[in-house]
C-alpha cells in the first residue's frame, strides 16, 4: 500500500537507515521539518543493532520506533544479513526496490557512500542507489507485483564529518524554524541505549549548528545529491548560503 493518499499534498519521503539510529541522527531535522509541512514519511531500518556495544536489538526497535512517532514517521524493520554483515547483492537491491514501489516516494534518503565510516552505511547506500533504478525497470520479474516507480530524487545523508561528501557542496537545509530542532533532539534522546556510547546528540546538534551559522541560519543539516538537480527557474536558486 502507498503512503500517499488524496488529501495529501506532498508525496511522500522513503528514508532508508542501516542501524535503527541512523535515519534519526544523520537526517532528523529534516525529517521533522518534511512532516510538519505535511509530508508522509516512512523509515526503513535495515537491521535491529544487534552488533551495537549498547543496547539489546529488542531495545533498539523500541527506541527506533519511539523516535519515528517523535519525528511524525512510520517505521519499519528489514532482516537482511544482520548488523555490521551487510553485503552487496542484487536480491537485497530488489527487496529495497519492491519497497520504493509500495511506498512510491519522490524523495528517497539513504547514508552517503564515502568509505571512512560504519560498512553497513556505505553499503546501503549503494543498495539504495541500485534500488532506485530497480524500481522503475517494469520488466524485473521480481518486482512484477507491483508497478514500476520512478523517484524525483535521491539524496545522501552524512552520519559524521568523516562520511560527509567532498565532491560536490551539499543542499543546505535550513531547519531553523520554531519547534523543529526540540523534536529531532527529543527523536535522538530516545535512543538512550546508545548515548552510554558517545554523546551523540551533541555531536549532531553541534554540526547542524555549524552548518546552520555558515548558511547564515540557526541550524541547519546537509544532504547530498546522486543527480545534478534541474529546476523550472531561477527563483529556487535566489537564496544561497554565502552572502556576497
Amino acid at each position: 500500500m502507498s503512503l500517499k493518499s488524496p488529501a495529501t499534498l506532498l508525496p511522500p519521503l522513503l528514508a532508508f537507515g542501516a542501524h535503527p539510529d541512523d535515519i534519526e541522527f544523520g537526517a532528523g531535522g529534516i525529517i521533522a521539518r518534511e512532516t510538519r509541512a505535511g509530508r508522509p514519511v516512512h523509515f526503513v531500518v535495515c537491521s535491529q543493532g544487534e552488533a551495537g556495544t549498547n543496547g539489546t536489538p529488542a531495545q533498539r526497535v523500541r527506541e527506533a520506533k519511539a523516535a519515528a512517532k517523535i519525528l511524525g514517521a512510520t517505521i519499519e524493520f528489514l532482516e537482511l544479513d544482520g548488523d555490521a554483515h551487510l553485503e552487496l547483492k542484487a536480491a537485497h537491491a530488489l527487496v529495497l526496490a519492491d519497497i520504493i514501489r509500495r511506498v512510491r516516494p519522490d524523495i528517497v534518503l539513504a547514508p552517503t557512500t564515502e568509505p571512512n565510516q560504519h560498512p553497513d552505511h556505505r553499503r546501503l547506500g549503494q543498495l539504495v542507489r541500485d534500488a532506485v533504478r530497480l524500481a522503475r525497470y517494469g520488466g524485473l520479474a521480481e518486482l512484477k507485483a507491483r508497478p514500476a516507480h520512478a523517484i524525483g530524487g535521491l539524496f545522501f545523508y552524512a552520519l559524521d564529518p568523516g562520511s560527509e561528501t567532498r565532491s560536490a557542496p551539499p543542499v543546505v537545509i535550513d531547519i531553523s524554524a520554531p519547534g523543529i530542532v526540540t523534536a529531532w533532539t527529543k527523536a535522538m534522546e530516545a535512543h538512550a541505549s546508545q548515548m552510554k556510547t558517545r554523546n551523540y546528540v551533541e555531536l549532531q546538534l553541534a554540526r547542524a549548528r555549524v552548518l546552520g551559522l555558515d548558511a547564515g541560519v540557526g541550524h541547519a543539516q546537509a544532504l547530498y545529491p546522486n543527480d545534478p538537480l534541474v529546476f523550472d527557474s531561477l527563483a529556487p536558486l535566489a537564496r544561497g548560503a554565502r552572502r556576497f
